[in-house]
């Protein structure tokens, strides 16, 4: 048990030195990378609250309709962005609404090319998957530690951790999407001369298509799960009063905020889950 503990692989210590070279070596890039980022969430920012909140929330009840034609939807949509106004939340709920939006842009943009390379080469999700199973598993703390080293603090690193939190569940249902496309629908394509970029654009991707939206929902709801983690490094957003009510057990603002939040969860689940999945759950 001493010869153990006495000689313990160094983990710990090697995490430390990738991440000191990364900072070293990359730090321009980090810092680009960085600005850009701010750049688009700033840029979503500004799209949902230079308007009146009024404005928006019209714009986003009239979305709900054109998305799902169901007047519960849009109805609730309508009446709970209202609430969300009424309890004086409007400017968190945009900012939160900002980083889940941008992170699950970045994720599904990532998620979904890694995802079809999976489904095509078993050796390439062979390679993926403990990888994969580590970024679901590891606690969502331990990727704020690099991410604020990397990119300081503010948007940017809540951005990123989230990221990385998310972007499984899109590489795994697009992979699942795509094996589960019926061989005698690609093998008839073959047949009638079709490449193998056609047969992923005109029958794997469609036919894939309510997993990759199922990926989209799942993504959503993980962003929305890192809100509060992600204030701990200085994002804005519904996260900080919760960590607020949290730090004076202050109840009311706690299930306050934490009522917003649901809410935004619910209109977000509702306005792009697949069709196939209906309206009723």
């Amino acid at each position: 048990m001493d010869f153990l503990t006495g000689h313990r692989v160094p983990i710990g210590q090697g995490a430390k030195a990738f991440v000191d070279w990364l900072t070293t070596n990359f730090s321009l890039f980090f810092d680009q990378l960085s600005s850009f980022l701010s750049g688009v969430v700033t840029a979503i920012l500004f799209v949902l609250q230079y308007p009146h909140p009024l404005v928006v929330v019209g714009l986003v009840t009239v979305l709900a309709w054109l998305l799902r034609r169901s007047i519960g939807v849009t109805l609730f949509t309508g009446l709970g962005l209202l609430l969300i106004i009424n309890q004086g939340y409007w400017k968190e709920t945009t900012e939160t609404l900002a980083l889940v939006l941008a992170a699950s842009v970045v994720s599904m943009a990532i998620g979904i090319p890694l995802g079809i390379a999976a489904a095509r080469r078993a050796w390439v999700y062979a390679f993926m998957r403990p990888v994969l199973d580590l970024m679901q598993t590891i606690p969502t703390f331990v990727y704020l530690i690099p991410a604020l080293i990397l990119f300081g603090l503010g948007m940017v690193p809540g951005l990123i951790a989230t990221v990385i939190f998310a972007i499984p569940a899109p590489i795994r249902l697009t992979r699942l999407g795509i094996i589960s496309t019926p061989p005698s629908l690609t093998e008839a394509a073959v047949s009638f001369g079709a490449t193998p970029s056609q047969v992923l654009r005109k029958i794997e991707l469609p036919f894939a298509t309510p997993q990759i939206m199922a990926g989209l929902t799942q993504t959503i709801m993980l962003s929305l799960s890192m809100v509060v983690i992600s204030a701990l490094v200085g994002a804005n957003g519904l996260g900080v009063p919760v960590l607020r009510a949290l730090n004076t057990v202050n109840v009311a603002k706690g299930f306050e905020a934490g009522l917003c939040i649901v809410i935004l969860a619910i209109i977000l689940d509702r306005l792009f889950r697949s069709s196939d999945e209906g309206e009723g759950a």
